[in-house]
């Protein structure tokens, strides 16, 4: 299990590098470190205002859909598509997602990020997501993912379990 986590971090790394390069050529945005990691690109926040304008990849969804906890009809609702739309786009030689779309991959990319940080295991951070939250006025955090305001709140509420205030 630990070299399947391994491999997929390889192959997202290399994958945040092509976009990297992409956006290198078409934004005039330069990066000093040419071995960015996925992790550092999540950090990076002028990096993804460059990318989500040029927009991700499918090769680079794809990837980072396998690192969250959402299944392709929860994507595709994030999307604002179908999930017939989703699996067209999947066949399409080097489909790009339009910068909307993009900035959603990305924004749920950095919430899974975070939840895997704040919990043990992904496991219990995909049962926090379906669980109602009382702070959340008793939503489950996953529907409020579908907008930014939502997303803001689920990622100041997984900030506040982090450092131990439970309110």
């Amino acid at each position: 299990m630990e070299a399947i986590k391994l491999k997929s971090g390889e192959a997202i790394d290399k994958a945040v590098r092509a976009l990297v390069n992409r956006v290198e050529q078409e934004r005039g945005y330069t990066l000093l470190n040419k071995n960015i990691t996925y992790d550092e690109f999540l950090k990076n926040r002028m990096l993804i205002v460059h990318a989500i304008r040029e927009g991700i990849s499918y090769d680079l969804f794809n990837l980072i859909k396998e690192v969250t906890p959402f299944n392709e009809e929860d994507w595709a609702s994030f999307l604002g598509i179908s999930t017939k739309s989703l699996q067209r786009n999947k066949i399409k030689d080097d489909f790009i997602f339009k910068p909307i779309q993009s900035e959603k991959i990305l924004e749920l990319a950095e919430v899974t990020s975070l939840g895997n940080t704040v919990f043990d295991t992904e496991a219990q951070f995909y049962v926090w997501l379906n669980t109602p939250s009382f702070a959340l006025g008793n939503l489950q955090p996953i529907e409020l993912l579908k907008d930014s305001y939502g997303k803001e709140m689920v990622v100041n509420e997984l900030n506040k379990i982090d450092q131990g205030i439970f309110v």
